[in-house]
């Protein structure tokens, strides 16, 4: 049987080229990195209450690992080895912080200035805040 991290990286693959949207949660309208998230974790059958309604900047790293970890997630240090599945917190600027998935040698991801969800090869494209896993089964 498959673990969960691997089919949430392997979901995350399979979205690449979804539309970009804000708030977005279903991959034929559009998705934003949070939307992203929540498909991969549907994928994994782990199943959240995902917020909505949020604003695209602001917000803390702390109340973001504290929802994390509250949900079921282990949170680890940006240093800590990178493992397929992982949610990847980064901060894009000093306003602003984003999802990734890691998945395969590099990462996907809800680009809003592309307008669809893509996958980066090679390290991070942002610094790593924190870096959360589920447990498996």
């Amino acid at each position: 049987m498959k673990r969960r991290s691997s089919k949430m990286a392997d979901k995350a693959m399979a979205l690449c080229g979804a539309r970009f949207c804000l708030h977005g949660r279903d991959e034929d309208a559009g998705l934003d990195c949070i939307g992203l998230a929540e498909q991969c974790l549907i994928a994994a059958r782990f199943e959240c209450d995902v917020p909505n309604g949020y604003s695209i900047r602001g917000g803390s790293e702390r109340s973001i690992s504290e929802f994390m970890t509250e949900t079921g997630f282990e949170r680890f240090p940006p240093e800590t080895k990178l493992c397929e599945g992982d949610i990847v917190l980064v901060r894009p600027s000093p306003v602003q912080w984003h999802f990734l998935i890691r998945a395969g040698n590099g990462f996907v991801h809800a680009h809003a200035g592309l307008g669809k969800v893509v996958y980066c090869p090679g390290d991070a494209p942002w610094p790593i805040a924190a870096i959360f896993r589920l447990a498996e089964d």
